[in-house]
């Protein structure tokens, strides 16, 4: 048996990129791949990873217009010559230590789950005979700006029909393994409704699935009271995550539908068989784990830029539905209830996009990697 070491590099900005290297860690555990996962600034440089983490979450959540607008401004500038290394004041504060750790480690192959962590690769590249080969994960369904600026053998995309754009920044279509967004394996798993429901101890009957995003963007409580003014006959469960607030809010709140609250679960995969459509934010990770599941989506408040350009591209490949101020979430859950020609038009559609092994092909791409090398 030949034995194999992967390391794993996330930073924790935006729930996506860990539970992306979760994921990918599984599927090459079960090869019995040895697998190092570290927050790659968070392990070197404490205070620098809390400001990234803050940052993001601030910025998303209390000024996401503006958040959006330097997000179009990096897009232009990609379209450019310019050159500007977005986490390049990042990896000067934990360089040395990072090229330290990697030469110790010494890994047949290295993945970024985060652009930083792509660009603290690239950098290592750049100054070191690096014999290990490096993967990028791009943990949506869009070429965030500056994946272009770094150099990796490797970078996974969520579909092919992002080639184009792949190319379009100037990273050749040799480099591109359209798998998927990797999810758990537990996700390629499916259970009857009725099994799922019995499981949660939750009524067999029509069920709509609502999920807050991890950084508690959005408006969750209007769009439940939305969900009650309908006159057709459903459930909802609602899962807050770690947003404690949310959750003894709904808790209180007075609505006539049957609602089921949780906070933080394992077992998003159950409540997703147990559902027939869900009510989420555009994050690349929670919408390729539901169209791993062959759910519908509905999309709603999307953070400005990633998750708007994850809502074109998934309405655009048409397996979803998108909630605004003037078709709020009643009526999309009215329309996919009732239209049953769309419906099946997205059974088929999802069938054919989603990648529920997504992980799988991953992790039998970087076994045949470490053999070669």
């Amino acid at each position: 048996m030949i034995f194999m070491k992967a390391i794993i590099l996330t930073i924790s900005a935006g729930g996506g990129h860990n539970t992306a290297a979760k994921a990918i860690s599984e599927c090459l555990n079960q090869r019995g791949i040895e697998v190092v996962t570290i927050d790659a600034y968070k392990y070197f440089n404490k205070y620098l990873s809390d400001t990234v983490e803050k940052g993001y979450l601030l910025s998303t959540k209390y000024v996401p217009k503006l958040y959006g607008r330097v997000y179009r401004i990096a897009e232009k500038k990609a379209d450019t010559d310019i050159k500007l290394k977005m986490g390049a004041f990042g990896s000067v504060l934990v360089f040395r230590k990072f090229a330290r750790f990697i030469k110790s480690q010494n890994a047949d192959v290295i993945i970024a789950t985060h652009l930083f962590a792509g660009e603290l690769l690239t950098e290592l590249k750049e100054r070191n005979d690096m014999q290990a080969k490096t993967i990028g994960i791009v943990t949506d369904f869009t070429v965030h700006p500056f994946w272009e600026e770094t150099d990796l053998d490797y970078y996974v995309t969520a579909s092919e029909l992002m080639d184009y754009q792949m190319e379009k920044r100037g990273i050749s279509k040799e480099k591109l393994l359209p798998f998927g967004i990797p999810v758990h394996p537990k996700f390629s798993n499916k259970m009857t409704k009725l099994q799922a429901r019995k499981q949660l101890g939750i009524p067999n009957k029509n069920t709509v699935f609502v999920i807050a995003g991890s950084m508690g963007f959005g408006d969750v409580v209007k769009h439940i009271k939305n969900l009650d003014k309908s006159t057709l006959d459903f459930q909802i469960v609602c899962v807050c995550g770690n947003n404690k607030k949310l959750k003894e809010h709904l808790e209180d709140i007075e609505i006539n539908k049957t609602m089921f609250v949780y906070g933080f679960v394992n077992n998003v995969d159950v409540i997703m068989d147990a559902s027939d459509c869900i009510v989420t934010k555009p994050g690349g990770l929670t919408t390729s784990e539901a169209l791993a599941k062959g759910m519908h989506l509905i999309l709603i408040d999307p953070i400005p830029g990633q998750e708007d350009r994850n809502s074109e591209f998934l309405l655009n490949i048409g397996v979803a539905t998108k909630v605004t101020k003037t078709f709020p979430v009643d009526e999309a859950v009215y329309m996919f209830y009732n239209n049953k020609t769309k419906t099946k038009y997205y059974d088929k559609i999802i069938d054919a996009v989603s990648k529920a092994d997504a992980g799988e092909k991953l992790g039998d791409f970087i076994e045949n990697l470490c053999k070669e090398n």
